[in-house]
Parts: C-alpha cells; sequence; structure tokens
C-alpha cells in the first residue's frame, strides 16, 4: 500500500508539473497531446463521478431523501394550508423558492456528508489515492456525483409549475422569470452542495459531517442577513454585510433577475470550498 501511494504522488507531480505518463516534459507544444491531456483528465474526473453516482443509488438511502424532498415540498405546497399555493390566491412557485432552501439545507448534507468521511472511515481513501488521480480530479468527481443527485431530486419540480399553469384561470404563470427562479435555486443547491462536500472533508464520522454542512449552510444562507439586522452597525455596513450572505443573492435570482455580480458571488463561493476540500486531502 506503501508503494502504492509512493506511486500516486509521483503520477500527481507529473500532471503539475505539465507531464504525461512517460514522464516526458513537453517541450513544444502539441495540440494532440493536450487534447489527450485533457480527454484523460476529464475521463479521471468521469470515473470518481460515476462510482460516486452509483453508490449513492446503489441502496435505498438515495431514492429514500429525494422522496422525503418531493413529498414535504408537495406537502407545503399544496396541503398545509400556512403555506400552500391554492390559498395564496396568485399563479406563482414564490412559495416553493422561498420553502425549498429550508428543506435543501438538510437534504443536500444528507446527501453529501459521507463523500469524504466514509472515505476515511473504511480507510478506501489509501486505495483512492493509490489511482493515478489528482486531488482536484477527486475533489470534481464527487462534486459533480452529489450536485447531479440534487438536480435529480429539483428536476420533478417542475410538475408544480405545469400544475398551476393549468389551474390559473388567467394568462398564467411567467415562464422566463420561472426559469431564472430555477436557476438561482440550482447555484444555491450548488453552494450547498460544494459546503457539505468540504465539512466532510474534516471528519471521519458522517454525523458529525451532516451536523456541520447543515450548520454551515445556515449560517451562510442566513446568518448573514440576520447579523446585518443589529442596529449596532453604522449606516451602509449592514448592506454590505448582507451580500456575504447567500440569502442576498438567492432573492435576487428568485425573483427573475439574474446580474454578473450574483454569478460571480455563486462562482466565487463555490470555488473557495472545493478549494479549502482540496486543501484538505492534500495535509492528509
Amino acid at each position: 500500500m506503501k508503494l502504492l501511494q509512493e506511486n500516486a504522488g509521483e503520477y500527481r507531480r507529473k500532471w503539475q508539473d505539465k507531464k504525461f505518463f512517460a514522464g516526458l516534459q513537453v517541450i513544444d507544444f502539441n495540440p494532440l497531446g493536450a487534447a489527450n491531456d485533457y480527454i484523460f483528465i476529464f475521463a479521471s474526473m468521469w470515473a470518481v463521478c460515476k462510482k460516486e453516482f452509483r453508490q449513492f443509488f446503489s441502496s435505498l438511502t438515495g431514492y429514500i431523501a429525494i422522496f422525503v424532498f418531493l413529498l414535504l415540498t408537495g406537502l407545503l405546497l399544496f396541503v398545509f394550508p400556512d403555506t400552500s399555493i391554492l390559498d395564496f390566491g396568485y399563479a406563482s412557485l414564490e412559495k416553493f423558492f422561498d420553502l425549498a432552501p429550508w428543506v435543501l439545507l438538510l437534504l443536500i448534507p444528507a446527501i453529501g456528508m459521507r463523500s469524504f468521511s466514509e472515505e476515511f472511515r473504511s480507510g478506501s481513501f489509501e486505495i483512492l489515492q493509490s489511482r493515478p488521480l489528482t486531488f482536484w480530479q477527486i475533489v470534481n468527481g464527487k462534486y459533480l456525483a452529489a450536485l447531479a443527485v440534487v438536480a435529480i431530486a429539483l428536476l420533478p419540480t417542475w410538475i408544480y409549475f405545469f400544475s398551476i399553469q393549468q389551474l390559473s384561470t388567467d394568462s398564467g404563470m411567467d415562464l422566463g422569470a420561472t426559469a431564472a427562479s430555477y436557476i438561482g435555486l440550482f447555484f444555491l443547491t450548488a453552494v450547498f452542495t460544494s459546503i457539505a462536500l468540504c465539512c466532510s472533508s474534516f471528519t471521519s464520522n458522517a454525523v458529525v459531517a451532516f451536523i456541520g454542512s447543515a450548520f454551515a449552510c445556515f449560517l451562510f444562507y442566513t446568518g448573514f442577513h440576520a447579523i446585518s439586522l443589529i442596529s449596532a452597525f453604522p449606516a451602509g455596513t449592514d448592506y454590505y454585510i448582507d451580500m456575504i450572505g447567500i440569502d442576498f443573492h438567492y432573492r435576487n435570482m428568485s425573483r427573475g433577475v439574474i446580474t454578473l455580480r450574483d454569478l460571480v458571488y455563486f462562482l466565487s463561493v463555490i470555488a473557495f470550498f472545493l478549494t479549502l476540500t482540496r486543501n484538505n486531502l492534500f495535509k492528509r
């Protein structure tokens, strides 16, 4: 096992030095060779992604998690009187986009809590290190697999849109605004997934990873907004504190407004947590 780990480290060093399996340094730019390098990188990431995706659906846990999410959102939107769209009086999914982040606060940590913690606990992370994979390939592969699972959970919610569209007595819902709101919800789930993956890389206990990621998602989603409401801050400071939180940017996109500032924010937060995850793996 030690020899395999040393070889894996050599593979990673070759990739970082822009070398390939033969260990030859690239002097002249070779478009075909560069294309082969990128194909190999994405193929390795895809292999990790497929493994994680199949593992999640290899038991009833994955199906139950998605079923509970859809059941809970369905009950909140159509059954419970305090949050029912039918009692709202307008053909709108505003209630759904307000409630979905709170449900995802529990769903996404449940999906991502075992990404690395289970690997650490079972000792399979050492085997994963023996493969010719960089830490970035491992992190991105696991991240894409978890994000794909969450995307599968969100896809059936379009039934809500078509149901309300059919029940509407006027011109119906604004498709463009709804699509923009779904884009905002997708970016929200992408940030939550990166946070869950990062928390899982800190511990070998899946329960601790779940609690930590749920708390971190809650803190980044609404914590900074709550802090901005404190009257002790001077005028204008509360606005910038509120901008740090996810809720500020998600509210803009859930209203159907997509701006470059919000997109850059979401991509920056995702990159930050994935980089932190990669650094945690590098220190092990």
